[in-house]
C-alpha cells in the first residue's frame, strides 16, 4: 500500500498525478481538497425566445405601396382616356371637351379606382399571406350582426347634415352643382355615389389609412416607452389602444374632407360636416372591426342625400330649383 504525506494547510494536491489506487488510500480531508480543486462545470447556455408577434397590417409600408399602385393606376386610366379620345367616344375630340363631359370625368375616375384595386388584389395577398378582403377586415357577417349600430350611425349622419345645413350652410352655387347640370350627369353620379364611390373611398380611408395610422401610433408609443407589442385578439386581429384609435380617426377624417372639399368650393360648413361624418364612419369601422359595415353606412348616407335631391328636383329634371 502506497503512502502519501499528509496535506498541509494551504496546500492543494496535484490531482493530475493521482491514480485511482492513490485516491482509494486518501483520507477524507484529502478527498475534499481534491474535489474542491476540480474546475467548475461550465454553465448550461439557455435561450429564451421572445414571443412571436405577427406583423400588423395594413401598416405604413402598405400605405406607401398603395400610393405607388395609385400612381400606376392613374397612368393606366390616362391611357384609357387617351384611347377614348382617339376614337372620339361620345363625340368628344379634344381634351377641353373631355374635361366638361361627365362620361370622361367620371369614367376616368372609375378607371383609376379599378386599376388601383386590381393591383391591390394581386399584390397584397402575396405580402399578407392571406386573402385581400380578410386582410382589410371586410367581414360582411359582422356588419349585419350589428345592424342596429349601422342604423344609428346613418341616423347620426343625417342629423349632422341637418344641423350643419342650418348652422353652417354651404354656398348657393357650388362646383358640384355645375356637374349636376351636365346632360345625364345626375343619374350617373347617383349610381356612382351609392355603389363604387363608398366602396373605394372606404377601402382607401378606412381600409388602409385608418388602421395604418392606428398601428403607427401604437408602434411609436411602444418604442418611446419601451413597451412590448400589443398581442392580437383571440381571432388574430390587431388590437389598438384608445388614444391610437382617436388619433387615427381624426387624422383620417381631415384628408377625407379635403378630398371632397373641391366639390363644395372649400366651404367651411360642408368641410366640418365631412369631418364629422368621417368620424362616425371611423367609429363604425373600429367598433365592428368590419370595413363592410362602414361601407354600408357610407352608401346608405349617400343614398338618402341623393334621394332627397331626387325628390326635390322632380327626378333631377329641375336642378335649377335646388
Amino acid at each position: 500500500m502506497s503512502t502519501l504525506p499528509d496535506p498541509q494547510p494551504g496546500d492543494s494536491p496535484e490531482t493530475n498525478d493521482l491514480t485511482p489506487d492513490d485516491v482509494g488510500d486518501l483520507g477524507l480531508p484529502v478527498l475534499e481538497a481534491w474535489a474542491d480543486a476540480q474546475p467548475p462545470e461550465p454553465p448550461i447556455l439557455t435561450y429564451t425566445p421572445h414571443p412571436f408577434h405577427p406583423p400588423r397590417f395594413p401598416n405604413v409600408l402598405d400605405l406607401f405601396l398603395v400610393g405607388l399602385l395609385m400612381g400606376l393606376g392613374f397612368a393606366c386610366a390616362g391611357g384609357v382616356t387617351a384611347l377614348a379620345l382617339h376614337f372620339h367616344l361620345y363625340g368628344v375630340t379634344t381634351v377641353n371637351q373631355a374635361l366638361t363631359d361627365i362620361h370622361y370625368t367620371l369614367g376616368s375616375q372609375v378607371a383609376w379606382y379599378c386599376f388601383t384595386f386590381l393591383g391591390c388584389l394581386l399584390i397584397f395577398p402575396l405580402i399578407w399571406h392571406t386573402g385581400f378582403f380578410r386582410g382589410v377586415e371586410w367581414r360582411v357577417r359582422a356588419a349585419f350582426e350589428r345592424w342596429w349600430l349601422l342604423l344609428s350611425a346613418v341616423v347620426a349622419c343625417i342629423v349632422l347634415a341637418f344641423i350643419d345645413a342650418v348652422l353652417l350652410p354651404g354656398p348657393k352655387e357650388a362646383p358640384i352643382d355645375q356637374i349636376f347640370k351636365m346632360p345625364g350627369a345626375a343619374w350617373l353620379l347617383f349610381l356612382f355615389g351609392i355603389t363604387l364611390a363608398p366602396f373605394f373611398e372606404e377601402l382607401g380611408f378606412r381600409g388602409f389609412l385608418l388602421p395604418a395610422l392606428c398601428t403607427a401610433w401604437d408602434w411609436s408609443v411602444e418604442r418611446i416607452r419601451h413597451l412590448p407589442p400589443r398581442d392580437p385578439d383571440g381571432e388574430g386581429r390587431t388590437r389598438w389602444s384608445l388614444p391610437a384609435m382617436v388619433a387615427g380617426s381624426v387624422l383620417t377624417s381631415i384628408p377625407f374632407a379635403f378630398m371632397h372639399a373641391p366639390q363644395t368650393g372649400y366651404s367651411f360648413g360642408p368641410f366640418v360636416l365631412l369631418v364629422c361624418v368621417s368620424l362616425v364612419l371611423c367609429w363604425v369601422r373600429l367598433s365592428t372591426r368590419s370595413l363592410a359595415a362602414s361601407t354600408l353606412v357610407h352608401a346608405s348616407y349617400n343614398l338618402l342625400l341623393f334621394a332627397g335631391l331626387l325628390v326635390a328636383s322632380d327626378g333631377f329634371r329641375h336642378m335649377d330649383k335646388m
